[in-house]
Formats: C-alpha cells, structure tokens, sequence
C-alpha cells in the first residue's frame, strides 16, 4: 500500500496544503474550544482584581472567606474572623462575593 501511495504521488503533483489541511484544522478547533475560552477567563479575573475595594466580601483559591480591610498594589489584607488578618496576593482571590448591604437592600 505504501509503494502505491508513493507511486501516485511521484506521478502527479498534489497541492502542498491539502496535507497541511488537517494540522489547521486541529490548530482552528484548539483555539476556539481550549485557548479562546481560557483568554476570557483570565480577561475577566484581571477586571475583577482590578475593581477589588475595601469593604468587598471575596473567597480565596484556598477556600477562605474573607473582608477586605486593605488594598495593595499586588497583595490584600483580609479580615476572616474577629482580629485575624491575613495579607494575600490579589491573584489568589478567585470570586467577589455579595455584601451583606447589597442582599438587604434586594430583599
């Protein structure tokens, strides 16, 4: 079978990009199902560090639930409980959460 394949192809002159065609091809669908998707994601946590201020409620990478009580160039003070504060990088902050004054406000 690969004596025929080789014997066609010295015979005629195929385009160079129909065998380059299936490398573009899962090059498109990984850039649309996997890199685009993860683009946004880190587009949109960039802007919610960005609008990160002191009073926000936010649960970290690690699972903790904190109060911001200050805001750093790179890094966040938290109050997780009753005098316990805990200095963290902005990019371990994973969600803002409601404030309690929000909730009250809709109910």
């Amino acid at each position: 079978m690969l004596l025929y394949l080789l014997g066609q192809s010295s015979g005629q002159q195929s385009n160079p990009l129909v065998g380059l065609l299936p490398l573009i091809l899962i090059f498109v669908v990984f850039y649309f199902l996997l890199i685009l998707p993860q683009q946004r994601r880190q587009k949109q946590h960039q802007r919610l560090l960005s609008k990160l201020e002191k009073g926000d409620r936010v649960i970290t990478s690690s699972g903790i639930y904190g109060t911001i009580v200050n805001v750093k160039d790179h890094s966040v003070i938290l109050l997780i409980a009753d005098g316990v504060k805990v200095e963290m990088e902005k990019s371990h902050i994973i969600d803002k959460l409601k404030n309690v004054k929000e909730q009250n406000r809709r109910t």
